[in-house]
């Protein structure tokens, strides 16, 4: 069926909670589901190990910290029953997901990623950076970024990959859109996303109603689409959309969606359409609301269904960047630098 058309059934969970740290569910034969924590406002991340008889390949692999490597070395010696893990498929590079890859690779695993993934995983991972970049401190200024915050931003030591990443041996095996792979007995097309992340691999299963979703495909909440300081003008909604509609196009009822975080469910016509239509909706009330001249910050009431606090400040700001990038693209919008040197939108009449 296609996401778009009627009949839908609607989200369903088989499992109605996850796996405890340390323990393993089995959604499939041969097929585990992991979680491990995350020091971080999304506090877990979903973890699946297949089976391939005298060891196992995973998808994605957390972060790396002390705790993260104790609860693993329980993981293989528990419900990993000792064998070793020797290779990691990675749906996409960013930390919670790309992080311990280094520390499975120093043990002899292999990773299996994009170009895009593996690339920016190991720049990102290298690059540490002391102190906020004047880039950085242009793109606040440009998003319009409260005072007294990019203040204290200002004056703290950034985020870096490195601080729960363990450094990426170099070589990897590649994987693009169009390829297949075997892994836990079965066969896996690879169909790659973006808009979330570049280059984000999922995997669909040939035999059973499988998916591997990563990020990609999640239940309840959408992820980020946020716009970087490294590429300011970019329009990451445009690619998420296509990715969407696109999945939505090999999205069937029975599918088991194992996504990187929440629960794994069945219903993927109807995410995929609710995951298309947030977006949509969302321009909609921002071009409302753009009836005069708004700043990026200034954009968040017509965007977000929740109070935006410090801790989550950032990744509304670069989302709400990346839909003000997308309505210029179209066409709908102007823009105006202001004496406070902020980007000032405003719909076109």
């Amino acid at each position: 069926m296609d996401g778009r058309g009627d009949g839908a059934i609607g989200i369903r969970y088989p499992w109605e909670t996850p796996p405890e740290t340390g323990e393993a569910i089995e959604v499939a034969e041969g097929i585990l589901w992991l979680r491990l924590p995350l020091p971080m406002t999304l506090d877990h991340v979903n973890i699946y190990a297949l089976d391939e008889g005298d060891h196992w390949t995973i998808v994605d692999c957390g972060v790396y910290t002390k705790k993260s490597v104790a609860i693993w070395e329980g993981l293989l010696a528990g419900p990993l029953k000792g064998k070793p893990v020797q290779r990691i498929l990675l749906t996409h590079h960013h930390p919670d997901h790309v992080g311990a890859a280094g520390w499975f690779m120093e043990r002899g695993c292999t990773l299996w990623a994009s170009r895009t993934a593996w690339a920016l995983s190991r720049m990102l991972i290298l690059d540490v950076e002391a102190e906020a970049t004047s880039q950085a401190k242009q793109f606040w200024r440009r998003a319009g970024m409260n005072e007294a915050i990019y203040t204290k931003r200002c004056s703290e030591r950034p985020f870096n990959f490195a601080d729960i990443s363990h450094r990426l041996p170099v070589g990897y095996q590649r994987l693009q859109q169009g390829d297949t792979i075997s892994a836990a007995g079965r066969t896996w097309d690879v169909h790659v996303g973006n808009g979330h992340a570049p280059e984000h691999l999922t995997f669909w299963c040939k035999e059973e109603a499988l998916v591997l979703s990563g990020d990609q495909i999640l239940p309840s909440i959408s992820p980020n689409i946020g716009v970087m300081p490294s590429e300011p003008n970019a329009d990451p909604l445009a690619e998420w959309l296509e990715s969407c509609h696109r999945f939505a196009d090999l999205a069937r009822e029975d599918q088991l969606i194992l996504g990187g975080h929440k629960l794994p469910f069945r219903g993927a016509p109807t995410r995929m359409r609710q995951l298309i239509d947030n977006h949509e909706g969302a321009l909609r009330r921002l071009l409302k609301h753009l009836d005069t001249p708004k700043t990026a910050v200034e954009c968040f009431p017509p965007l977000f269904k929740r109070s935006i606090d410090e801790g989550t400040y950032g990744l509304a700001m670069v989302e709400a960047v990346a839909h003000l990038n997308h309505l210029l693209t179209r066409g709908l919008v102007s823009r105006e630098l202001g004496a406070d040197e902020a980007w000032y939108w405003k719909a076109k009449a």
